[in-house]
């Protein structure tokens, strides 16, 4: 009888628990992106804490960092800082506006993470071609996040306190 009392609430919490998780899964705002990756706490260059002022557009991905200085090392060489975030599992912020492989919108459902590049797709299909030939499709991330920049540039233009665009990372190529 005891034995009977203990099994009936272990029960009852294993039923809860299961009933509880589908609900659970409704609260992850964006599935495509697997659970196990971390967002961006540290500068991948001197690993200290970063500062969302200073950052580098690579690739589709927003890299934050601790200081300017960061900013020249990770451009001149990104995919090792990349590597180092995939190592890490580490997610930086994605600043696409365009699939890498056809050029049209993104859609969030199509998600891949390349070598520390967490990257959307306008579609299965182009997802697909990009997991074939990643170094043909990888050229065009730069591409398709630069109307981001341009458009976060013509926004806060009025707000340069210099005539410099440092605090663009160098993405705006001068514009």
């Amino acid at each position: 009888m005891k034995r009977m009392q203990l099994i009936l609430p272990l029960a009852l919490i294993m039923i809860i628990g299961l009933l509880s998780i589908p609900a659970l899964a409704g609260d992850d705002p964006d599935p495509a992106i697997p659970r196990n990756l971390n967002h961006q706490t540290a500068c991948p260059v001197l690993g200290g804490k970063i500062d969302s002022s200073q950052y580098s557009d690579i690739q589709g991905q927003r890299i934050y960092h601790c200081c300017a200085g960061c900013s020249e090392k990770l451009k001149s060489d990104p995919d090792t800082y990349f590597k180092k975030a995939a190592g890490e599992a580490v997610l930086f912020e994605n600043i696409q506006t365009k699939c890498p492989v056809n050029g049209k919108a993104i859609d969030k459902t199509y998600f891949t993470y390349y070598k520390g590049r967490g990257i959307y797709f306008a579609s299965e299909k182009c997802q697909e071609k990009f997991l074939k030939e990643p170094s043909k499709y990888l050229p065009n991330l730069d591409a398709s996040s630069h109307d981001h920049d341009m458009k976060k540039h013509e926004e806060s233009h009025d707000n340069h306190q210099s005539g410099g665009h440092d605090h663009h990372g160098g993405s705006c190529g001068g514009c």
